[in-house]
C-alpha cells in the first residue's frame, strides 16, 4: 500500500471530492499521508542513531519531536475529510485507506530486529497531525486501513485518552524483507486474560494511546518454506463490511493459507469483529433525546454543536431509533432525514441530558 496510482486525484487536486470511492454503499476516503507530510531531517532535534526518523534514546521526551509546522495529511486533505465524513450520501459505512496507520506500533527493526525507542517513519509523527486526522475520521465512524509497516497490527486508537477514536488494520506485507515486531518492554495494560503481554493499552514511542489487540510478530520458526520467506509473517488481508448489522470483521491470512479450506488459520489474534460504532469511542458526557423515526429507515443523522456551529459526528443509523450521544453539556442541533433530498428536518435548541435521563423526539417523514 506504498502507491494509490490507480485511484482517485489527490485531494490538493481542484476537485477534492474525486477522493471519494464508494463501493457497494461503502464509502472510502483515499488518502495521501505520505506525499503531503513533512520532512523530520532539520525540523525535529536531533536525534543519537545517525537517522533523524530513528530514536534510540530511552530517555526521549516525544513532545519535543511534536514540532509547530509539522503536517501529517496537510490542511487542504483535513478539510476533505471533515467533507467526507459529514457525506452520508449512498453510504451505509465508512473507511479511509492510507499508506500506512496513525500510530508507531513497532518497536524491533530490520534482520536483526533492533529495538527502536521511536521510528518517525509513521503515521504517528506528527503527533498534532495525526491527532488532527483522527479527530476527523472519528466524526464519520471511520475504519481505518493502511499498510507498510512490514507488520500487521489492528490497533484501537485514542486521541486524549485511550480508545476515543476509531480502530484501525495494518494489512502484511505479502514479501517482508525488512521485519518488525511490535514487543514493547512491559505488559499491555488491561489486556483481556489470555492475551499476550504485547496487547493491551500503551502509549507508542511517540506518546499516542494506542490499545493493541493483535499483532504479526515474527520470532518463531513457521515450518514452512522458504523460511525466509514465511517466517516473517506475510500474507494478506481481508476486511468484511456486514452492512445489514454494521459490523466490521477484520482478517490475516498467512501468504500460504487459503480461506476457502476451513483447516486453514488465520495469524493468531485474527479473526476480529468490532461494531461500526466503536469507531467513535468516546465516552459520552451527556446524551440528547432519543430520537425516533417515522417513514423512512436508516436516516442520516447529524449532530451540530449550537455554542461554536461545529459538527460533532454525522452517521447513518440502523434501524429508526438512535439515541446520540455529545461530550458536554449543551444545545446541539439535529439534521435527521436522507441527504441530497428533500427528506431533511432540522431540530434546533435540544438540550443536552444527564445520562440517567431519558426524553424521546419523534420525526415522521
Amino acid at each position: 500500500m506504498s502507491s494509490w496510482w490507480n485511484g482517485p486525484r489527490p485531494a490538493t487536486c481542484p476537485t477534492p471530492t474525486t477522493r471519494r470511492l464508494n463501493v457497494g454503499r461503502v464509502s472510502f476516503a483515499v488518502l495521501e499521508d505520505r506525499k503531503f507530510k513533512s520532512g523530520c531531517n532539520g525540523l525535529v532535534p536531533p536525534t543519537t542513531s545517525g537517522r533523524a526518523d530513528h530514536v534510540i534514546d530511552p530517555d526521549f521526551d516525544p513532545k519535543t519531536f511534536d514540532v509547530p509546522g509539522a503536517k501529517l495529511l496537510g490542511d487542504r486533505q483535513l478539510a476533505f475529510l471533515a467533507d467526507w465524513a459529514a457525506d452520508w450520501r449512498d453510504a451505509d459505512m465508512k473507511a479511509a485507506l492510507s499508506q500506512t496507520v496513525f500510530a508507531g506500533v513497532a518497536t524491533l527493526h530490520g534482520a536483526e530486529l533492533f529495538r527502536l525507542v521511536a521510528d518517525l517513519d509513521c503515521n504517528g509523527w506528527p503527533q498534532t497531525g495525526r491527532n488532527q486526522a483522527l479527530h476527523e475520521l472519528r466524526r464519520g465512524f471511520a475504519f481505518m486501513v493502511g499498510g507498510d509497516q512490514h507488520l500487521s497490527t489492528i490497533v484501537h486508537h485514542g486521541i486524549d485518552d485511550w480508545n476515543d477514536a476509531g480502530w484501525s488494520f495494518c494489512v502484511p506485507s505479502i514479501a517482508n524483507f525488512y521485519p518488525r515486531a511490535w514487543v514493547p518492554l512491559t505488559p499491555g495494560g488491561n489486556r483481556e486474560a489470555g492475551m499476550p503481554d504485547y496487547t493491551g493499552k500503551f502509549l507508542d514511542g511517540l506518546g499516542n494511546h494506542v490499545t493493541v489487540w493483535a499483532a504479526t510478530n515474527p520470532g518463531k520458526p513457521t515450518g514452512r518454506e522458504p523460511a525466509a520467506l514465511h517466517d516473517r509473517m506475510p500474507g494478506y488481508g481481508i476486511v468484511r463490511f456486514n452492512k445489514a448489522e454494521r459490523t466490521i470483521t477484520i482478517e490475516c491470512w498467512p501468504r500460504y493459507a487459503d480461506p476457502s479450506n476451513p483447516d486453514e488459520r488465520q495469524y493468531p489474534g485474527w479473526p476480529k469483529t468490532i461494531s461500526q460504532l466503536d469507531n467513535y469511542g468516546r465516552r459520552a458526557v451527556r446524551y440528547l433525546p432519543t430520537i425516533k423515526v417515522r417513514g423512512m429507515a436508516d436516516p442520516v443523522l447529524q449532530v451540530i454543536d449550537e455554542a461554536d456551529g461545529e459538527i460533532v459526528y454525522t452517521l447513518r443509523i440502523k434501524g429508526s431509533s438512535f439515541r446520540p450521544k455529545v461530550f458536554r453539556e449543551g444545545v446541539y442541533t439535529l439534521k435527521v432525514g436522507e441527504p441530497g433530498t428533500e427528506k431533511m428536518k432540522t431540530l434546533t435548541g435540544i438540550q443536552s441530558l444527564a445520562p440517567e435521563k431519558s426524553r424521546m423526539i419523534r420525526v415522521k417523514f
